[in-house]
Formats: structure tokens, sequence, C-alpha cells
């Protein structure tokens, strides 16, 4: 397992982390939720991802009690919690100080720990003024309640407007944002939050196979025992039924028969070709099953096969390149 730093921060994350978005509480209960957290513990990866909104918190509640179980020292792994959709209440959901805090303490609460190493606002709150949200965040730091904050899906001038908060009144910058990235959606990560990197962000990315687009399993129809025909999940299917989703399900056709010549699978392709990016601090894995997480960490022993022509070709299948800076 390779590590790398969280950005400018000297918290060393692995390049593939395991996340629970979608299986846990929903597809896995506590026994396969050890399994699957023990053989990712076990093959080096130190970064497991939650959220508030997994399940309404039972996704944290499953990961706290089989880490709990599996033993593990506090100071050999990383968990994370996101804020933002906390219930139906007016003071459940956003960022406002008061949400930030209470769910803070609940989520360490779930997941059986004194504090969390990262704490994500989950999306942007419109109706808070990031001051509000960056002040809540200082303070949980200074308690020891949080080590690292940081952003998900946020703009690069909401990040940059934070960053001079925190510079302005003495205050924890965020230090990373957990974006989605992959073949086919690379506009943040390759292009909006490049100037952001020279003052230290890091990234950690979600969905870096699509939703399981980049697998190639829908190549042929959905499987039905894909998360497409999960309920509340619907929405995957729409996409893959849309013009673009049509498009698309050609351009992984081609990427498999690329993958094939070189010698991979096609899912070991996009999670290398993820991890040559090097602002990309972790690569958050997602599986149901002890099969699909070793898979995909099997894909680390082939790195070497992505060259810089099997880089160019994909480039030239996928065609979604961000154009550079202009220059004149």
């Amino acid at each position: 397992m390779e590590y790398r730093r969280l950005g400018k921060a000297g918290l060393q994350v692995s390049a593939f982390s395991f996340g629970s978005w979608v299986t846990f509480a929903k597809q896995v209960d506590i026994a396969p939720a050890k399994e699957l957290l023990s053989a990712a513990y076990d093959a080096g990866i130190n970064f497991f991802d939650n959220a508030e909104g997994y399940e309404q918190g039972k996704s944290e509640l499953v990961m706290g009690q089989a880490i709990e179980e599996l033993g593990w020292t506090r100071d050999s792994f990383i968990v994370s919690s996101k804020v933002f959709w906390g219930g139906q209440k007016p003071t459940q959901r956003g960022l406002s100080a008061k949400h930030v805090t209470d769910a803070a303490h609940a989520a360490i609460k779930r997941l059986r720990v004194d504090y969390l190493d990262l704490y994500f606002c989950h999306r942007p709150d419109v109706d808070t003024p990031i001051e509000e949200t960056v002040r809540a965040m200082h303070n949980l730091i200074l308690q020891g309640k949080v080590l690292y904050w940081g952003t998900s899906e946020w703009s690069a001038q909401q990040i940059t407007e934070a960053h001079l908060i925190a510079r302005r009144d003495g205050l924890t910058p965020p230090t990373m944002e957990q974006p989605q990235y992959n073949l086919f959606e690379r506009e943040k990560v390759e292009a909006e939050y490049l100037p952001l990197y020279d003052i230290g962000l890091g990234t950690t990315i979600w969905s870096p196979l699509a939703s399981g687009l980049l697998t190639g399993k829908y190549n042929e129809g959905i499987p039905q025992d894909s998360r497409a025909n999960l309920p509340g999940y619907e929405w995957i299917k729409d996409r893959l039924n849309s013009a673009d989703g049509r498009d698309k399900l050609e351009k992984v056709k081609a990427l498999a028969q690329l993958a094939g010549q070189v010698g991979l699978p096609v899912h070991h392709m996009a999670l290398l070709w993820c991890l040559k990016n090097p602002h990309v601090s972790t690569v958050i894995l997602g599986a149901s099953r002890l099969d699909q997480l070793t898979d995909n960490l099997a894909s680390l022993q082939s790195a070497d096969l992505m060259t810089a022509d099997v880089i160019a070709s994909i480039e030239e299948i996928v065609a979604t390149k961000p154009a550079g800076p202009q220059r004149f």
C-alpha cells in the first residue's frame, strides 16, 4: 500500500481507502462489515469514510461496532464523518454552528471513538454564512473533537472564502475536499481546484468507478444485483438510460477493449488512472462483498502497466480532459 500526505497536512492516508456509502446498514450488517474492514485494514488501508447522511446514521453505527469488536488501536486508523443531512427538522440539517456541533458529537458516539480524524461539510449551505461554519469547525478542533476539517463538493470560490476567513480571524482552514472524480467527472479536480493545491488542498475522491459504470457490468444491461436496482438509487438507472449514459456506455466498451490489450480488467484501469493524479490524496473504494474489495485492491499490483501511452489512449477514448488555463 502506498501512503500519501493529505494535502499539506502531516497526516499520511492510504492511496486506497474504504467507504460505507450505499453498503453499510443497507446491504451489509455487522458480520460482513467486520470481514470487509478487516480485509481492508490488513491490506494497509488506514482511512475509513462515513457520514451522518448514510442510512440516517445507521452506517456509522455498523462501522463503529465493527471497529470496536475488531479491537484496532485508535492510533492505527483514520475515521471520518460528514455533516449536512442529519434529519428533517431545521436544526438537524445544514452547516449552522449548532448542527455542525451536534452532528460531530452524534457521529463520535455512533462510531464509538473519542474524536473524528476528518470531518467534512457534506455540501455547501447557502443559508449559513461560511464564517459561522469555519468558526464552528475551529471550535471543535480546539476541543479535541476533530483533528482536520474539510468540504465535499464545494466550489473553489467557497473553499477560498473559508481559507480567507480563517486567515483573517486566526481560525483553522479546511484541509481537504471530497469531490467526485473519475474518467467522466473531472472538472473540479483537474481544473477548478488547480489554484487550491498551491495552498495545500488534499482530495479524498469518491465514485472512482462512476457508480459502477466503469466496471463494465452495465455493458450488456443492468444486472439484477446492481445498486441501480436498490430502492432510492433509481437515479443510476435513469442516468444509464439517458443519451449521455448510452454515450458513456459505448466509451466504457472501448475502454474495456483497451484494458484487455493492456492486460487489465477495465475497472482496475479506471482505479489506477485516478491514482495517477498527484492531486488525489486517496481513492475511496466501496464494496458489499469481500471478493469485490480484494479484487479492487489487487489493481495496485498492476500500477506499472499504466504507461504514458496507455494514458494517452484512454484520453483519446473518453475525450473528457478539461481545458487548461487559457494563455494569451
